[in-house]
């Protein structure tokens, strides 16, 4: 059984895959590789610049997930190591798919060695988590409820009941800031159990959170051109739901996902350059990241190798 579990998100990521890019294809029809790549060609220096600016915004805001969460376990640890364990952390996790999980193994591993257990980690692990599910309702409620007509790009649905769900969205993260500010006892769901955090902690959940997705989003909002362009709130919404979605097809990467949903999602934009845009994303947010990461797991791993040997020796 064991077994069976340790290879079923990995085939459903991978089915996720293989039907995203068939619907994807799809889509496609008489788009051309040579029309990407012009597209991605003509994407402005000033451009490329805000979008690099983006990405740094987005791997900022996602270190300072640790440390907020770190500080919630009440560890003290450098601002150099906090920030390099969690830019790995997720440069391998979203590449890799199954984020919770692969984060979970490089963070253990890091931070092991400075003598946190298996159970601080998993904390860390799940606020971390939460910490994005938080910005990401905080930010979808605001979307919601100030452009409404947004829902209407995934489901025939009128305006107000957009509105009516971002502003639930929004009142349940004023309950989780309410439940913070007032010490609320702790809420139980089924076998979850949420503590609210002490209020300095619960401020920068709910400011480091919409700044990490923000920089996400705008890295693709700056690589689209004039035509077609919603503006950025609108962008910024789609990137939540495609997002959200590509995380829960545990696709590697959202590998396909990603792709399908925004191009479903902006009918408007020429789709060459649409493409090219999520071509940049993928590049500065995730393969880039990924190179990165790899030379510091195979320094670290060397170090601590090294480390064993003059001990053993």
């Amino acid at each position: 059984m064991k077994r069976v579990k340790d290879f079923a998100w990995p085939a459903i990521g991978l089915g996720a895959v293989a039907f995203s890019f068939w619907l994807l294809l799809k889509e496609l029809r008489g788009i051309s590789v040579a029309d990407v790549a012009a597209s991605f060609a003509a994407i402005p220096a000033l451009h490329w610049t805000f979008a690099i600016a983006s990405t740094l915004l987005a791997y900022g805001a996602l270190a300072w997930y640790d440390r907020i969460g770190l500080a919630h376990l009440g560890r003290r640890l450098s601002w150099g190591f906090i920030s390099l364990t969690s830019f790995t952390t997720y440069a391998l996790s979203h590449n890799i798919g199954a984020s919770v999980f692969s984060g979970a193994v490089v963070r253990y591993r890091a931070y092991s060695t400075k003598g946190l257990g298996i159970a601080e980690v998993g904390l860390l692990v799940a606020f971390c988590s939460f910490t994005f599910f938080l910005g990401t309702v905080l930010l979808g409620g605001a979307v919601l409820t100030f452009e409404p007509q947004i829902i209407e790009r995934w489901m025939d649905l009128p305006d107000w009941v957009g509105r009516l769900i971002g502003v639930a969205m929004l009142s349940g993260v004023a309950l989780y800031a309410a439940g913070s500010l007032f010490h609320f006892r702790p809420l139980k769901i089924g076998g979850f159990e949420l503590v609210y955090p002490r209020p300095p902690v619960a401020a920068r959940q709910l400011l480091a959170a919409p700044l990490e997705l923000i920089g996400a989003a705008g890295i693709i909002y700056f690589a689209l051109p004039a035509q077609g362009n919603p503006g950025f709130f609108i962008v910024l919404g789609i990137f939540l739901a495609s997002f959200s979605i590509a995380l829960v097809s545990h696709a590697p990467g959202g590998l396909g996902v990603l792709e399908f949903a925004f191009v479903k999602a902006m009918p408007d934009a020429p789709t060459a350059q649409l493409l090219a845009a999520l071509v940049v994303f993928r590049l500065l947010y995730l393969i880039i990241p990924l190179v990165f990461a790899l030379v510091v797991v195979v320094l670290f791993e060397r170090q601590r190798i090294a480390e064993v040997l003059r001990v053993g020796s």
